[in-house]
C-alpha cells in the first residue's frame, strides 16, 4: 500500500449542514428560540451540535436565562432528531466516490476520523454509500478523547492498517488543522466549505479545490513524499 488518506466527515465528504442546522433548530424552537440559517450559518454547524445551540442561546439576547444542564438535554435532542433525518438534505462533494475509487486503485488505504458520533458517523457513510471504501471510522466517542487531540488520527490510520508517519489528513476547520498538527502529518483543508479560499487563513499544507485534483496530491505526499504542493 502506498500510504493512508485520512477524511472529516461534515464539511469535507459530505455537505451535511443542513440536515444538522434541521436538527438543531428543532431543538431551539423547543424553547421558543428562533433557528440558524442553514445557508448563513453552515460553517458554524460544522463546528458541531454545541456550537449550533450556543450560536442560538447568543442571538436571542442577555434576556435569555439558560436553565441549569439546558445544554444537555438539547443536545440529546438535537441528536435524536438528527438521527431520524441524517440524510435527508445531505449530499456527498462532487467528486468524493470517483476520488476514492481512484485512491484504492493506486494503492492507498482510507479511513474517516470524524467528531460526529460513531454511531451516527456510520450510519450517514452508509446512508451515502461509500462506508465500504474506508478501512476504519474513528468517531467522536470511540475513544476518550476526540480532535483536536492526535490520538483518534493515529487509531484511524493504524486500524486502516497504515503507518502514521505515511498518512495525511483532509478536512475543512481548525480542528483538523490543529490535528494534523499535533500528530505531526500534513493536511489538505478544502476550498469548497462555507470559507472557500479564505481557509487559507489557517495555513494547510495545501488547499484541495476539487476531489478530482485528490489522487495527484496523494501521489505527490504518499508515493513521490519530496515534492511539495502548491498552495
Amino acid at each position: 500500500m502506498a500510504g493512508t488518506v485520512v477524511f472529516d466527515l461534515d464539511g469535507t465528504l459530505a455537505d451535511t449542514a443542513a440536515d444538522l442546522i434541521a436538527a438543531a433548530n428543532a431543538a431551539l424552537a423547543a424553547r421558543g428560540l428562533d433557528g440558524l440559517d442553514p445557508a448563513a450559518d453552515a460553517a458554524i454547524a460544522f463546528h458541531g451540535g454545541r456550537a449550533m445551540l450556543r450560536e442560538g442561546y447568543a442571538r436571542a439576547g442577555d434576556e435569555f436565562l439558560i436553565p441549569p444542564g439546558a445544554e444537555d438535554a438539547d443536545l440529546a435532542r438535537l441528536l435524536e432528531e438528527y438521527d431520524a433525518n441524517i440524510a435527508a438534505q445531505t449530499r456527498l462533494y462532487p467528486g468524493v466516490e470517483p476520488a476514492l475509487s481512484q485512491l484504492a486503485a493506486d494503492g492507498h488505504l482510507l479511513a474517516v476520523c470524524t467528531n460526529k458520533p460513531e454511531g451516527l458517523a456510520e450510519k450517514l457513510l452508509r446512508e451515502l454509500g461509500i462506508r465500504d471504501a474506508f478501512a476504519a471510522m474513528i468517531g467522536a466517542d470511540t475513544l476518550p478523547v476526540r480532535k483536536p487531540d492526535p490520538m483518534p488520527y493515529r487509531e484511524a490510520v493504524q486500524r486502516a492498517g497504515g503507518e502514521v508517519a505515511e498518512s495525511f489528513l483532509i478536512g475543512d476547520t481548525v480542528t483538523d488543522a490543529k490535528t494534523a498538527a499535533a500528530a505531526g502529518v500534513r493536511v489538505a483543508l478544502v476550498a469548497f466549505g462555507p470559507e472557500g479560499e479564505d481557509i487559507r487563513r489557517l495555513n494547510p499544507d495545501a488547499l484541495l479545490r476539487s476531489y478530482d485534483d485528490l489522487p495527484a496530491l496523494a501521489l505527490d505526499w504518499l508515493i513521490r513524499p519530496d515534492m511539495a504542493a502548491s498552495i
